[in-house]
């Protein structure tokens, strides 16, 4: 399998196009091997039957003059120029369809696309989010201005065309910035948030709430996390990093106890809810520096029998793997989205007197760059 996509080279995403499906998972895997060796065999990566719209979100940038010739698509690698797409073939087909109706009704409403360079215009991005399981749609509207005349008929309009859209929210983003989101936002239409299913939990998204974008590959990874831990019905697990509550939701029905500590004010709110959701009572939530709360573990004199860690790209800090040494978790499921910086953590991990057992690459991104990892720790 081949991604026949026309763009190409020109948006920088999909490092693989030139390869066929088949040959970017032996030379992910290649690579991975190449990072992990000092420390462990990876045996296989798990890719995907159909490696094709599995984005169940996607942001699109909007570029171009007062209506008139609007374009919609990537930012060019390392630029703020806009790579126009029509339809990008690892995003759902949902997103394609929402953005090109926002595209034709932009003139009518006198709407402008953003220019991220003079920092004029309207309309910087659209986030699209998907239940894959549930098929809820989520429409964020991200703007330049904390101005939005004729809001509720454009409302009105989008839904006309789209009546499968569950929320629409209006963000404002009027920062010079990269980040595609900013802090005020304002729910416009539905409730504010999405619905979907993973591993037969139930699990609300927000706009800002970090969720995993391939369902079919999370359920892979997450469910050899789980297998990795082989847990018992006994254990105290702690949940690090735990966004809102995925893994230790998922985790809780096998385990005696979990522990569940983000940073993120929100996505803790977010845990909460989830836990409620899915009726699971034997997981405690906790806003707090991870590596911060396990240290203050250790000073009671706790113990802990599993660590779930699943840290952003950069990985962990220093205080985090110094608590893991201090507290000594029997076991240890590392998740990692980043080969490079769990090849450092695993440096530091192992001279506190673990070992990784084992390992497996997921391809979550396929024909990106990207692979994810689910390591197994023991001491």
């Amino acid at each position: 399998m081949k991604l026949d996509c026309k763009y190409a080279g020109k948006c920088g995403a999909c490092k693989y196009i030139k390869e066929s499906y088949e040959e970017s998972l032996k030379s992910k895997l290649a690579y991975v091997q190449g990072l992990l060796k000092d420390y462990v065999k990876i045996d296989e990566i798990i890719g995907m039957d159909d490696p094709f719209n599995y984005r169940n979100k996607m942001h699109t940038a909007f570029a171009g003059a007062k209506g008139k010739n609007i374009i919609s698509g990537i930012f060019e690698e390392g630029s703020h120029k806009v790579v126009a797409t029509d339809y990008c073939k690892i995003e759902d087909e949902e997103s394609a369809k929402l953005t090109a109706t926002i595209k034709k009704l932009m003139p009518g409403f006198k709407m402008t696309p953003y220019d991220e360079d003079r920092h004029t215009g309207f309309l910087r991005y659209t986030l699209v989010r998907v239940g894959k399981v549930t098929g809820q749609v989520m429409l964020v509207l991200v703007t330049g201005t904390n101005m939005f005349p004729g809001k509720k008929n454009f409302v009105k309009a989008i839904l006309k065309e789209h009546p499968e859209i569950t929320t629409i929210i209006w963000n404002i983003n009027d920062r010079d910035t990269s980040m595609v989101l900013g802090k005020r936002e304002e729910v416009i239409y539905g409730k504010g948030f999405i619905v979907d299913e993973l591993c037969g939990k139930k699990f609300k998204i927000s706009a800002k709430s970090f969720y995993q974008i391939n369902h079919e590959q999370t359920e892979k990874l997450y469910g050899k996390g789980i297998e990795y831990a082989n847990l018992t019905g006994k254990e105290r697990v702690f949940d690090a990093y735990s966004g809102i509550g995925t893994i230790g939701i998922i985790a809780a029905k096998d385990a005696g106890e979990v522990i569940s500590v983000e940073l993120n004010k929100d996505a803790v709110a977010d845990a909460v809810v989830n836990a409620k959701l899915n009726d699971v009572k034997n997981i405690k939530f906790y806003e707090d520096d991870a590596g911060k709360f396990m240290t203050k573990m250790a000073e009671k004199g706790e113990k802990l029998d599993v660590l779930f860690m699943d840290p952003p790209r950069s990985g962990s800090s220093e205080e985090f793997i110094k608590a893991i040494g201090v507290l000594k978790p029997k076991k240890i499921v590392y998740i990692s989205c980043g080969p490079e910086s769990l090849a450092r953590d695993l440096k530091g991990i192992t001279k506190l007197g673990y070992k990784c057992e084992k390992a497996v690459a997921v391809d979550m991104f396929p024909f990106t760059e990207h692979t994810e990892l689910c390591t197994y720790l023991t001491r």
